[in-house]
C-alpha cells in the first residue's frame, strides 16, 4: 500500500531518530568516507544488539515457544530457476519515471500530482523495472552464467519443503521459519533504514490444509500483532489493512499489512499473505519435482495452502527506536529516553565505578565480569554519575549498577532504574537474582 498520512501519531520525529542513531552507534551510512552509498547501512556497536534482539525475540515466539514451527538457513544465491518459477524475473517490479528537468527517478505511485516529486518537473511515460539484482557465476559473465541476490527469502524455503517434510517427519500444520538478508535493487530508496536496497527479513511459510487457511490466516494476524505490542509498540501507532482484490498480488487470496505509523506516514511494517498452493504447484512444475503432501489418515495427495507472515527487521528497528523515544523534563533540563522494552535494550546493564580510583573500579571490573556472563553488559567510568545515567538512559539500558566508597565497605551496590530512576541499595551476591528478577519482570 501506499504511505498514507497520520498527524496524530505519537512519538518522535524521523530526524531526531536518525541523529541519535548516528551520535550513539546504532546506524551509520554506508561507506560514509566516500560518501555514502545509496539505500545500504551499517549498523553500529549498538545497533547490532539492537537487531539480534529483535531477531532473537522474534525466533522465540515463532520457532522456540512452538511446536508447530522448525528453522531454516539458506543460502543467497540461489539457482535462476527457482526466481524463474516464481514469477520473480518477469514480474518483480516497480513502475519507473524519469524527469525531464531535473533526470531524477521515481516510482510512478510516489508523484506529486502526476509531476516529479523532487522538481514538480514533466514526467516520462511509465516504465517497469525489475528490482532484482544480477550477478554472475564463475570466472565467465554471460547469460549462462547469471543469477540473482534473492529478493526475499521466501522462495528457499518453499524448494525446501520436501527436505524439511521428510528430515522432521512433519505433520500439517506445521511451518518453517528463516532470518536472512535479501536484496532489492529500490528505485528510490530512502526514509533512513525504512526503504533499503540490503535489508534482512524475518519471514514464516505455514502449511495448513486447504480448508484450514482462513482460520490458520487470522491466527496469524492475531499473533503477529500482539507481538509488536507485547514489546513496547504503542497499539494506537499500530493499525490493520486488509488489501482489497485490486491490490492483492496475483498469488494471494488474501492479505493483512500490520500499519505502524511512521513520522512520514502509516506505512506497512509487516505482511501477512494467504498465498494458496502457488508456489509449491509452481516448483513442482518447473522443476518436475513431487511437492505435494500424503496425508497417510486421510489417504489424500495434495498441495498444502501457505499462510506467509513477513515482517523486516529493518523496520522492525526503526519503530521500535521511534516508539521507545521520548524527552523528560527534569531538574537539570531535558532528559532522554529510550524506553526499549529490555529484551530487546542493547545493554541491559551499566556498570558504573562513583571514581575512577583503584579500589572502586577494581571492584567495579569484577562486578560488571560476573554480570557479563548472563547479559550484555557496558562498563563506563568517564564524567560525572549524572552524565553517565544520562548516556545510558539515552541509549536504552535498564539498568545502572553504582559501585561508590560504601561498596567497599558493605558489598553493596545501587541499582538504578531507567523509566522511574528510581535507587535501591543491593548486597553484591544478590545482584545477578535481582536483575533477573527485574528484567524478567
Amino acid at each position: 500500500m501506499q504511505t498514507q498520512a497520520n498527524p496524530a501519531r505519537t512519538g518522535a520525529d524521523l530526524d531526531t531518530i536518525v541523529a541519535l542513531c548516528k551520535r550513539r552507534g546504532f546506524v551509520f551510512p554506508s561507506s560514509e568516507i566516500y560518501g555514502g552509498f545509496g539505500g545500504f547501512w551499517d549498523f553500529g556497536p549498538l545497533g547490532v544488539e539492537l537487531r539480534r534482539n529483535i531477531k532473537d525475540a522474534w525466533w522465540h515466539a515463532n520457532v522456540q515457544c512452538r511446536e508447530d514451527m522448525v528453522g531454516l538457513d539458506s543460502s543467497v544465491i540461489a539457482s535462476p530457476r527457482l526466481w524463474q518459477a516464481s514469477g520473480h524475473v518477469e514480474t518483480f517490479t516497480d513502475p519507473l519515471v524519469d524527469c525531464r528537468a531535473c533526470h531524477r527517478r521515481s516510482r510512478s505511485d510516489e508523484l506529486d500530482a502526476g509531476r516529479c516529486p523532487y522538481c514538480g518537473g514533466e514526467v516520462t511515460a511509465e516504465r517497469q523495472f525489475n528490482l532484482m539484482f544480477r550477478t554472475s557465476i564463475g570466472p565467465v559473465e554471460d547469460t549462462a552464467a547469471t543469477a540473482y541476490l534473492r529478493p526475499e527469502t521466501a522462495g528457499s524455503i518453499f524448494v525446501n519443503f520436501r527436505n524439511v517434510l521428510n528430515t522432521t517427519r512433519r505433520k500439517l500444520p506445521f511451518g518453517i521459519a528463516q532470518v536472512g538478508k535479501a536484496f532489492r535493487n529500490e528505485i528510490t530508496p530512502g526514509k533512513f533504514i525504512f526503504r533499503d536496497r540490503e535489508f534482512e527479513q524475518m519471514e514464516i511459510e505455514y502449511f495448513v490444509r486447504p480448508e484450514h487457511a482462513e482460520t490458520a490466516y487470522r491466527e496469524w494476524i492475531q499473533a503477529r500483532l500482539e507481538w509488536y505490542v507485547g514489546l513496547g509498540i504503542r497499539r494506537e501507532n499500530l493499525s490493520l489493512y486488509e488489501q482489497p482484490a485490486s491490490e492483492l498480488a496475483h498469488y494471494s487470496r488474501g492479505t493483512t499489512d500490520i500499519l505502524y505509523a511512521f513520522p512520514f506516514g502509516v506505512s506497512e511494517l509487516e505482511g501477512i499473505a494467504m498465498r494458496g498452493d502457488f508456489d509449491l504447484a509452481q516448483h513442482q512444475q518447473h522443476s518436475g519435482e513431487d511437492l505435494a503432501y500424503y496425508d497417510d489418515v486421510r489417504n489424500e495427495r495434495f498441495f498444502p495452502h501457505v499462510v506467509e507472515p513477513s515482517a523486516g527487521v529493518d523496520r522492525s528497528v526503526l519503530a521500535f527506536l521511534l516508539d521507545a523515544y521520548r524527552e523528560e523534563a527534569d531538574r537539570d533540563g531535558t532528559r532522554t529516553v529510550l524506553g526499549l522494552h529490555p529484551r530487546l535494550a542493547p545493554y541491559k546493564v551499566a556498570v558504573l565505578p562513583l571514581s575512577k580510583k583503584e579500589p572502586l573500579t577494581d571492584l567495579s571490573r569484577q562486578v560488571s565480569r560476573e554480570l557479563r556472563e548472563h547479559w550484555m553488559v557496558t562498563y563506563d567510568e568517564s564524567q560525572s554519575i549524572g552524565r553517565r545515567y544520562r548516556r545510558q538512559d539515552e541509549i536504552g539500558t535498564p539498568f545502572c549498577v553504582t559501585i561508590d566508597f560504601a561498596s567497599l565497605e558493605d558489598r553493596s551496590a545501587t541499582v538504578r532504574d531507567r523509566d522511574s530512576m528510581h535507587q535501591e541499595r543491593v548486597p553484591i551476591a544478590d545482584l545477578r537474582r535481582v536483575l533477573h528478577e527485574k528484567l524478567a519482570g
